[in-house]
């Protein structure tokens, strides 16, 4: 092996290994989909009205967060507790649609999602704006961090 092959060798090893660390780390495919996935089951257990089901989508844990109007709640269950009281019947809870979804991934693990969501009910058309941090976790991606604003209902 002549010398400036046993110079150069070690270098472009370097290279390489130097690249592969500091390369971004790879997006699992499906995170996207995933995440739908689970806006798309909240969705359709709502119009069934099955809060318990729509309570899947969110993270079983005490950090859990729900951010609306001038409230903040902590918990899985504090925030299912407040979708049974507010939305306490059918009537109530109307036909949801989420709307405009935009996913951008922050890592393998995390992503924030900024959308829409509308409820149609008998006497009003509520909607507004929501963004969700998603985690992945064992279970699957769950969001931890919902914060959600209602429009100006309009006459």
């Amino acid at each position: 092996m002549s010398l400036q092959t046993r110079l150069t060798l070690p270098i472009i090893c370097n290279i390489l290994v130097a690249a592969l660390v500091c390369a971004e780390p790879e997006q699992p495919p499906n995170s996207v989909a995933e995440i739908q996935s689970v806006l798309s089951a909240q969705q359709d257990a709502w119009n069934r009205g099955d809060i318990d089901a729509f309570m899947n989508g969110y993270a079983r844990s005490t950090s859990t967060v729900f951010v609306s109007e001038d409230e903040v709640g902590r918990g899985w269950e504090t925030v299912r507790d407040r979708y049974r009281v507010k939305y306490s019947d059918r009537a109530k809870m109307g036909a949801l649609s989420f709307s405009d979804i935009e996913v951008t991934m922050l890592s393998p693990d995390a992503a924030v999602v900024l959308g829409r969501w509308k409820l149609k009910r008998a006497n009003d058309e509520p909607h507004g704006r929501f963004t969700l941090i998603f985690k992945r976790l064992p279970e699957g991606w769950r969001i931890v961090h919902d914060h959600t604003s209602a429009a100006p209902l309009t006459k």
